[in-house]
C-alpha cells in the first residue's frame, strides 16, 4: 500500500551563496517550516528590488521501518523556478518552472540504518528560457508549496508521469449515458497483476465496478442517467478509486473525483453547460496575500473561494499560472468554471519555446480530471512585444498539444488590447478572449461596449470573451465626482457598474472575469501613493476589506437580500446636502438619517440617493431593503459632517504640484538633476493625448514607445494610451522605466518641446 507524508516541518533555510559542496561551511541557518517563500515582504514593498537569487534548504531524512523495502519518492507541490535536488550530497533531479508538482526519486541516493541529509536549491533569478520572465505581479521565491514523502511498492502508478496521479479518468456524457475511460500509468506491471476500478457516488454508494489486467492500459464504465455536474447549481461529483493488486495484495490505490458534465461555447449565445444557457461571469485570481507572498496553506485557499462564491461568481480565470491543487479541488466542490493557464504571458522568449511545452503538458496532465476546467489558455498578452512568425509556431504547437493531451476541453488565448482584429493571434485557439480596460489606461468605460460591438461584427463566427478588466481603488481615496486615475473607491465602482450593465445585453461574450478578485503583489508598481501593489481588486491584499465594487457584483450575481451603503469610509463630508449609494438585489431602499426617513427608491441594483441632509457632526445613515414588500436586511454608517474637505482624500504624488520644482535626483555622474515643469513645455506628467497634437510630441512619443516592450502598429498604441502621462506609461511598461533617473532623463527632453499646437 502506498504511504504518504508530510514533509513541511523542521527545515534549516539560508540566502548564503554556497553550492552543494560548500553548503556545509555555512554556519548559520534559519529554521522555517513549508510552505515558504523569502520574498513574503520585499516583494510587496515597491522598487522591483526583491531578492531574486539561489537559496537552500536543508533537511534530515529519517524513514523508520516503515520504508524497508519501499520505493521512495520525495513530492514538491511547488517550488519557483528552477529547483536541484540532492540526497547525501548526490543530485537526484533538476525542475525548471515555478508552479507544477514535480516528483523525483530518492531510493537509489538513499543509506541504509543511516540519517540522510536532503538539500534543495531553489532559484528565482532572471533568465531568458522559463516563463514568466516578464509580467506585473511578483516572482516570489521558495518552496511555497507543499513537500511530501511518497513511500510505494516496487509496481505503482507512475509517479514521475508529468506529476501527475498516474491514473486518467475521462467521461464522455452522450444523451444520458456517460462512458468512464479510465487511463492508466503503471511502473514495473506484471503479467499477473490486475486493475481494480470502482466508481462511487457522492455518498460513497458504489455505482459500478470493473477488472481488468494491468496490461490492457484502460478500463471502460458505462453509468446510465448520471448525476451531473452542473456549475454553482449542483457541483455534484463522483469518485474513482482504482487499485493495483497481484492476487489478493493491494500494491497501489489511487482516488480521482471526477465530474460528469458536457458544455460549448456558441457565437452569439454564449456559454452552455449541460445544454442549458450558462453565462459565465466572474473573476481573476492571485494566489498571493499579505506579509505571506504565495506561501498560502489550505486555509487561505479556502477563504479564497468563500469569498469569490460570497461575491456570486460563477466562474475564475486562474491567472496566470497553474495554482494550487487543492484550489482546484475547491473548484469542483463549489462548481466554478475554470479557465486555467500556463505563464506563457508579455514577452515572448525564444530560448523558452520548450519550456512553454514542459509547463502545458504538466498543467493537463496534472489537471484534466477536474470537472472545473473547461478552458486551457495557452497564453496572455504574448504579442506585446510583435507578432513574429516563432511566437506563431510557438501558439499553434502548444494548441495542438493541449487537443492531442486533452481533446475533451476548448483552448482559449488572452490577447492584449491592441490586438488586431484580424490578427493571426485570434483564429489559432477554439475561442478567444481580450484584456480591455478601457476606462483605466486609455479611453473610457463607455468604449468597452463599443469595441466588443465592433469585434463581433468583424468576426461573427469566433466566440470572444473578456479575459480581464478593472479600475485601482484604494480605500484611502474618495470623491463625489470620480475621474478616470483618481484611485478613489468611487471610481472603481463607477467603472464596474458600467461594465456590469454593459454585460447585461450582450449575451454573445461568453465569459467575463473581473481583474482582480484580490489586490496583489506587483512589486514594480508604484501607483496612488501605493508601493508594490496592484490595486484593482475587489477586496484587498490580506483580505481584510471588501470594497465598494464587491457589493456591485453581489448585487447583480447573488439572490440572498443584502444592502451596502457605498462610500462608508468617506466620512468627513463638508456637504449640508451629500449624495448616498446603495446596492442591493432587493425591490427598493428606505434610506433615513437618524432614524428620519429621507427617501424610498425603487431601482435595479444601484440605489441613488443625490441629496441626503447632514448635520453637523456625527450623522447615522440606514438602509433597509424591501423584497416583495416585505424588510428584508438593514445596514447601518456614520458619518461626518465637517467645514472643510479631507485633504487625506485625494491622492498625492511626489512629483506634482507646490514643490515639486524641488524634487531632485542623484544622477550616475555624481550630479544632482532636479524635475522642472516650465509653463508652455511639456513633461512626465502631460497626457500622450496632449503630447501626440503636436508633430515633435508625435515622434518623441513614436521614438520612446519603441524603447519599451511593447510592440506593433505605435500610432494605434499611442491612441489607445492617449489618457496615460508619460510617467504612467513608463510605470507601466517597464520597472525600469520608472526609476528616478529615467525619469528624470525623459522628463528633461519632453521640457524643450513646445506645448504650442503645430499642423499635422
Amino acid at each position: 500500500m502506498r504511504i504518504k507524508k508530510s514533509l513541511n516541518q523542521d527545515w534549516s533555510f539560508t540566502k548564503e551563496q554556497a553550492t552543494m559542496d560548500t553548503l556545509k561551511d555555512i554556519e548559520t541557518f534559519e529554521s522555517v517550516k513549508i510552505p515558504h517563500t523569502w520574498n513574503n515582504l520585499d516583494g510587496q514593498d515597491g522598487g522591483l528590488d526583491y531578492y531574486r537569487g539561489v537559496c537552500w534548504y536543508k533537511k534530515e531524512l529519517d524513514l523508520g521501518e516503515e520504508a524497508i523495502g519501499k520505493r521512495v519518492y520525495l513530492e514538491f507541490e511547488g517550488s519557483n523556478s528552477i529547483t536541484d535536488v540532492y540526497v547525501n550530497g548526490k543530485k537526484a533531479t533538476h525542475h525548471e518552472g515555478g508552479f507544477s508538482t514535480f516528483r523525483v526519486e530518492l531510493t537509489p541516493f538513499l543509506l541504509e540504518n543511516e540519517v540522510n541529509e536532503l538539500a534543495v536549491s531553489v532559484d528565482n533569478r532572471a533568465n531568458d528560457y522559463i516563463y514568466p520572465q516578464m509580467a506585473d505581479f511578483t516572482f516570489f521565491g521558495g518552496i511555497y508549496r507543499a513537500v511530501n514523502l511518497i513511500l510505494v511498492e516496487d509496481s505503482h502508478f507512475d509517479l514521475e508521469y508529468y506529476g501527475s496521479k498516474g491514473v486518467k479518468v475521462t467521461p464522455d456524457l452522450k444523451d444520458q449515458t456517460a462512458t468512464i475511460r479510465t487511463e492508466y500509468f503503471v511502473t514495473n506491471p506484471k503479467e499477473n497483476q490486475t486493475l481494480k476500478c470502482t466508481i462511487y457516488t457522492h455518498d460513497n454508494q458504489v455505482v459500478s465496478t470493473q477488472t481488468a489486467s494491468v496490461l490492457e492500459k484502460e478500463i471502460s464504465i458505462t453509468v446510465e442517467n448520471p448525476h451531473l455536474w452542473n456549475g454553482v447549481k449542483d457541483p455534484y461529483l463522483y469518485k474513482m478509486d482504482v487499485i493495483l493488486k497481484s492476487n489478493d495484495h493491494v500494491l497501489d490505490n489511487v482516488s480521482v473525483k471526477f465530474g460528469i458534465r458536457n458544455f460549448h461555447v456558441d457565437p452569439e449565445q454564449g456559454f452552455f453547460l449541460n445544454g442549458e444557457s450558462y453565462p459565465l461571469r466572474g473573476v481573476s485570481r492571485h494566489q498571493d496575500r499579505e506579509d505571506m507572498g504565495w506561501a498560502l496553506t489550505g486555509k487561505e485557499h479556502k477563504e479564497d473561494m468563500e469569498y469569490i462564491a460570497e461575491v456570486g461568481a460563477n466562474t475564475i480565470r486562474l491567472a496566470h499560472y497553474q495554482h494550487d491543487s487543492y484550489f482546484y479541488d475547491l473548484c469542483d466542490e463549489y462548481g466554478m468554471v475554470v479557465w486555467a493557464e500556463i505563464p506563457f504571458i508579455s514577452s515572448f522568449m525564444e530560448n523558452g519555446y520548450q519550456n512553454t511545452i514542459t509547463q502545458m503538458k504538466e498543467l493537463v496532465i496534472q489537471n484534466d480530471h477536474h470537472p472545473s476546467i473547461c478552458f486551457w489558455g495557452i497564453s496572455n498578452e504574448i504579442s506585446m512585444g510583435g507578432e513574429p512568425d516563432i511566437l506563431q509556431q510557438n501558439l499553434r504547437e502548444l494548441n495542438d498539444l493541449t487537443h492531442e493531451l486533452d481533446p475533451t476541453r476548448l483552448t482559449t488565448i488572452a490577447n492584449a488590447s491592441m490586438t488586431k482584429f484580424d490578427s493571426e493571434h485570434n483564429f489559432i485557439t477554439d475561442i478567444v478572449a481580450y484584456n480591455h480596460y478601457y476606462g483605466w489606461y486609455g479611453g473610457s468605460v463607455e468604449d468597452n461596449g463599443t469595441w466588443f460591438d465592433s469585434y463581433h461584427e468583424s468576426n461573427p463566427n469566433r466566440a470572444i470573451g473578456l479575459s480581464e478588466y478593472g479600475a485601482e481603488g484604494i480605500l484611502a481615496y474618495h470623491n463625489h465626482d470620480p475621474k478616470i486615475r483618481d484611485y478613489s473607491e468611487e471610481y472603481q465602482a463607477y467603472y464596474h457598474e458600467q461594465m456590469l450593465e454593459m454585460f447585461e445585453t450582450r449575451p454573445y461574450i461568453w465569459a467575463t472575469h473581473v481583474w482582480n478578485m484580490f489586490d496583489f503583489a506587483a512589486d514594480g508598481r508604484d501607483e496612488g501613493g501605493v508601493k508594490g501593489r496592484n490595486n484593482k481588486g475587489l477586496m484587498t491584499h490580506d483580505r481584510s476589506t471588501k470594497k465598494d465594487s464587491f457589493f456591485v457584483y453581489k448585487a447583480y450575481w447573488t439572490t440572498e437580500p443584502f444592502v451596502h451603503i457605498c462610500s462608508r469610509r468617506f466620512i468627513d463630508r463638508p456637504e449640508e446636502n451629500t449624495p448616498v449609494k446603495v446596492y442591493s438585489n432587493c425591490d427598493s431602499v428606505t434610506l433615513l438619517v437618524d432614524n428620519q426617513e429621507v427617501d424610498t427608491v425603487t431601482a435595479h441594483k444601484i440605489f441613488a440617493f443625490p441629496t441626503v441632509p447632514l448635520a453637523m457632526g456625527e450623522n447615522t445613515i440606514t438602509a433597509i431593503g424591501y423584497k416583495n414588500g416585505e424588510e428584508q436586511f438593514i445596514e447601518s454608517i456614520t458619518l461626518n459632517r465637517v467645514t472643510e474637505p479631507n485633504p487625506d482624500y485625494t491622492v498625492k504624488d511626489e512629483a506634482e504640484g507646490e514643490g515639486a520644482d524641488n524634487w531632485f535626483v542623484e544622477k550616475e555622474d555624481g550630479t544632482v538633476g532636479f524635475f522642472e515643469f516650465p509653463e508652455g513645455f511639456f513633461s512626465i506628467h502631460d497626457t500622450i493625448e496632449e503630447i501626440t497634437a503636436t508633430d515633435e510630441g508625435m515622434d518623441f512619443m513614436l521614438s520612446l514607445l519603441s524603447t519599451t516592450p511593447i510592440q506593433g502598429n505605435q500610432k494605434e498604441l499611442l491612441d489607445y494610451l492617449k489618457g496615460y502621462t508619460v510617467k504612467a506609461l513608463l510605470k507601466l511598461t517597464s520597472g525600469d522605466g520608472a526609476k528616478p533617473e529615467t525619469l528624470l532623463m525623459i522628463n528633461e527632453a519632453l521640457n524643450k518641446l513646445p506645448k504650442a499646437p503645430q499642423n499635422k
